[in-house]
């Protein structure tokens, strides 16, 4: 898990896992997306949320283009699975992530907070998909995750036209569920993440795993994957001790506040 551009942290049960290539705006070369792999493979059983951050005054501003090497059409191919299979382990790893967007999220950032569950943005975000004014293609999972965030039309205008959302516009398309003061999105990530933890941790993976899969389904096989995983988590002995706490008068009842 060790890589001088990957910075783990672990506060209880929460993981703060931090981008620290602030010199160059967090940019993902091919070791840091690998060691983003890792580190979501070797998280310690103890972890129920994680929050990803980047260092400095940038999320992530995309792709390494200084690693873009000439490939074949087999080479590009390959590279473009390997961040699948990275993105993948942020997406459907064993916990919930927050990600934690300020300054430039673009091109592979992008793609990396599209991989999270909850994306907390600061007023200082911006998105772009700067890709096709520079004659190539997201290879990172973003024509299949973004569209679900945003709409396919409103990724084509971007990449056709390279225009950049701005923190308030970028929410109500539906980049980010929050949107904070500049500066405090970390802060407000890690508190999600903190309420996210005490969840039960066979809901939260249902959520991860059962939820996005259920929405590609027919109505007919969503609703019957539903009934199996409704009937799973509620045999749960967690389930059972937390819903007796709560007809007993011991757990929190729902408040508007």
């Amino acid at each position: 898990m060790n890589h001088p551009d990957l910075h783990i942290e672990l506060r209880d049960t929460i993981a703060i896992i931090r981008l620290t290539r602030g010199a160059k705006r967090n940019a993902l070369s091919d070791g840091l997306v690998l060691a983003l792999r890792d580190a979501f493979d070797n998280l310690p059983d103890t972890v129920r949320a994680a929050v990803v951050d980047g260092e400095g005054p940038h999320f992530c501003a995309g792709l390494d283009l200084s690693e873009l090497q000439e490939r074949d059409a087999g080479q590009g191919m390959r590279h473009s699975r390997m961040w699948h299979a990275a993105l993948e382990r942020v997406q459907y790893g064993p916990v919930p992530v927050i990600a934690a967007l300020h300054g430039a999220v673009v091109g592979g950032g992008l793609e990396l907070a599209s991989a999270c569950h909850i994306r907390v943005a600061d007023s200082s975000t911006f998105y772009a998909l700067p890709e096709g004014s520079r004659g190539i293609f997201v290879g990172g999972g973003g024509s299949v995750r973004i569209p679900k965030l945003i709409g396919a039309a409103r990724m084509t205008d971007m990449m056709l036209t390279g225009r950049v959302y701005n923190a308030e516009d970028g929410e109500r398309a539906g980049f980010a569920q929050y949107l904070v003061p500049e500066g405090t999105a970390f802060d407000k990530a890690l508190e999600l993440a903190q309420r996210v933890a005490q969840n039960a941790p066979l809901t939260n993976y249902a959520l991860m795993h059962a939820l996005p899969r259920i929405a590609e389904q027919s109505a007919d096989h969503g609703f019957f994957t539903e009934s199996l995983i409704a009937g799973i988590a509620q045999a749960s002995p967690e389930a059972k001790t937390r819903l007796a706490d709560f007809l007993e008068g011991r757990a929190a009842k729902v408040s508007k506040d």
